[in-house]
């Protein structure tokens, strides 16, 4: 069915709601608007769906939420009446009508038999996660499109071990979808008929206490070690304003000043561009303010609390953000060593990174006769390998990071968890700031005992039916004509991950590796119109490291430009 066939059928559809039918309206005579949000369905991927609020097969709406949770309820029915007592934890972010979706989501589990406990308030996926597990649900639903522009909203599944749907699960939940012929008849219980039936219940304090106790499991330095740090602090308008405050709190921080203009939720991230810590910019007013308060580092996070970033002092005292890779080598330098000290360093103890993530963190644990295993992107893998772990009992999860300011401290949660990357981040500054350095000073002397390590990223944004086309394009130009030299470096190894290499699964992405142990990686993103080309060096000086990576990211930016 064409894309004007299924606006007729949406326009004219008898259960359609009054609003939807006068936002449908509204896209006539907008021919481009109504192609793009009618001309495919928006797909369940690997770990939920994400896009543009509206109407539409290809927008985030109330209907498409519904459809989505049928069939994560059908794919819960088949694993028995076990599976449906014990239920799906629902949270949401600050997001344009995340509220109403994690309702929608609710209600269609309960009219499916399927219990379900949601959180009254917006709450960060990491706690999320975590209520999966402490609730011993068979399922999460996380209303969210973490950092992604105001007018987007997404879905998010986790399994029963608090983990993101595994690729095998992701599929029997996508058969399931495919099942549905007419996302607008998908029935969704009366919520108070929900509640007195007991399938519908609020959460909220308790579970919060619980997260917050095993946060506080996490912490190596006594209160009185953090008492005089001074942190400038910003939830960019998103869910990590009360969590990331009330864990600091606890740890003895009394200097937190927190952003006033960020601190309530916002659907609009009004004083930002784009709500991403991984983006100097929206760290503008933070670093105002702690030029006014003489902070020592500023803290940020992303909507939904999955991300953070970090910005420290100088040797100028000038204020320089961290990378998600020099950010993870620091915290994984550091929990290893406190946890050393402590003698509590498992032999069998296991870093995990992603394919494309910095090689300096496996140096860092090298250093401490570890191991480290690469994972393809997605910190579902992560999660994956922590469930091995457990099962296998061979090998004990030590710490897990990504390039995209994602980082993973206790096993308790299952995705990456922006407070707990805080509270560390925090503890490591306070750490070093009691021996006379800066964390910027820490990451100079780590680069000393490890090597030069450099990485960066650049991303085309391509949006709608052209775009796909293009990205794709892209991507088998790669595979089909794979570069033999980049600049003056010649290209020693191909590794395409789409042929299932090195035990992990089918991913698109290509990465080349230079003869000097340079790498290039090409991916597209599986939740937004764009793909990423990532860059890593290794020089013999930070200078060194800096002159490599910026001639490879022209020399590699300049081959797919022509």
């Amino acid at each position: 069915m064409g894309y004007k066939a299924q606006y007729e059928r949406w326009l004219n559809h008898p259960h359609l709601d009054a609003d939807m039918k006068q936002q449908l309206q509204q896209l006539q005579g907008n021919e481009k608007e109504m192609e793009d949000s009618f001309y495919k369905v928006l797909a369940f991927g690997t770990g939920g769906l994400r896009g543009v609020i509206g109407p539409g097969t290809n927008r985030m709406n109330k209907y498409i939420v519904r459809k989505v949770t049928q069939g994560l309820a059908a794919y819960i029915s088949r694993q028995g009446e076990d599976a449906k007592k014990r239920g799906v934890a629902i949270a949401f972010d600050s997001r344009h009508q995340s509220p109403e979706f994690a309702q929608e989501a609710g209600r269609v589990l309960a009219q499916n038999g399927i219990k379900a406990y949601v959180f009254r308030e917006l709450r960060p996926t990491p706690e999320l996660s975590f209520a999966v597990r402490h609730l011993g649900a068979s399922g999460g639903i996380m209303i969210t499109a973490s950092h992604n522009p105001s007018e987007y909203n997404g879905y998010k599944v986790y399994g029963n071990d608090g983990a993101q749907l595994s690729n095998e699960a992701s599929d029997a939940v996508t058969a399931e979808i495919n099942q549905i012929d007419d996302e607008l008849l998908v029935p969704a219980m009366d919520l108070e008929t929900a509640e007195r039936a007991g399938l519908f219940e609020w959460i909220g304090a308790e579970v919060d206490d619980a997260y917050q106790a095993e946060l506080r499991g996490l912490v190596f330095q006594p209160a009185e070690h953090n008492r005089d740090f001074k942190i400038v602090f910003t939830p960019l308008h998103g869910t990590g304003n009360e969590p990331v405050r009330r864990i600091l709190g606890a740890m003895g921080f009394e200097h937190v000043y927190v952003v006033p203009e960020q601190e309530l939720p916002d659907p609009n991230f009004s004083t930002v561009k784009s709500p991403n810590p991984e983006d100097l910019e929206a760290f503008k007013l933070a670093i105002a303010l702690a030029d006014e308060k003489g902070a020592d580092m500023i803290l940020g996070t992303d909507p939904d609390t999955d991300r953070a970033g970090v910005v420290v002092r100088d040797e100028k005292g000038e204020f320089q953000p961290l990378t998600g890779n020099e950010l993870g080598a620091l915290m994984l330098d550091y929990i290893l060593s406190q946890r050393q000290q402590k003698g509590d360093l498992p032999a069998n103890g296991t870093v995990i990174k992603t394919i494309v993530t910095s090689q300096m963190g496996a140096s860092v644990a090298d250093r401490y006769g570890l191991e480290t295993l690469d994972t393809l992107t997605g910190f579902k893998y992560i999660g994956e390998k922590m469930r091995e772990f457990e099962q296998s009992g061979e090998k004990t999860f030590l710490f897990g990071y990504e390039e995209s300011y994602g980082y993973l401290v206790g096993t308790f949660c299952r995705d990456k968890d922006a407070v707990q990357a805080c509270m560390m981040a925090a503890e490591m500054g306070a750490y070093y700031g009691k021996q006379g350095l800066t964390l910027y000073q820490a990451l100079l002397r780590l680069y000393e005992k490890v090597g030069f390590y450099k990485e960066d990223l650049a991303s085309l944004t391509l949006k709608g039916v052209d775009g796909a086309e293009q990205i794709a394009r892209m991507m088998d130009d790669l595979r089909s004509n794979p570069p033999a030299q980049i600049g003056s470096l010649g290209v020693t190894e191909v590794k395409d991950y789409q042929q299932g290499i090195e035990g992990l699964p089918k991913s698109n992405v290509m990465k080349f590796v230079m003869n000097d142990e340079s790498w290039f990686a090409a991916r597209p993103s599986g939740t937004e119109p764009k793909i990423k080309f990532y860059f890593g060096v290794k020089g013999a000086s930070l200078d060194d490291a800096t002159s490599k990576l910026q001639t490879l990211r022209a020399d590699v930016m300049a081959m797919v430009e022509a």
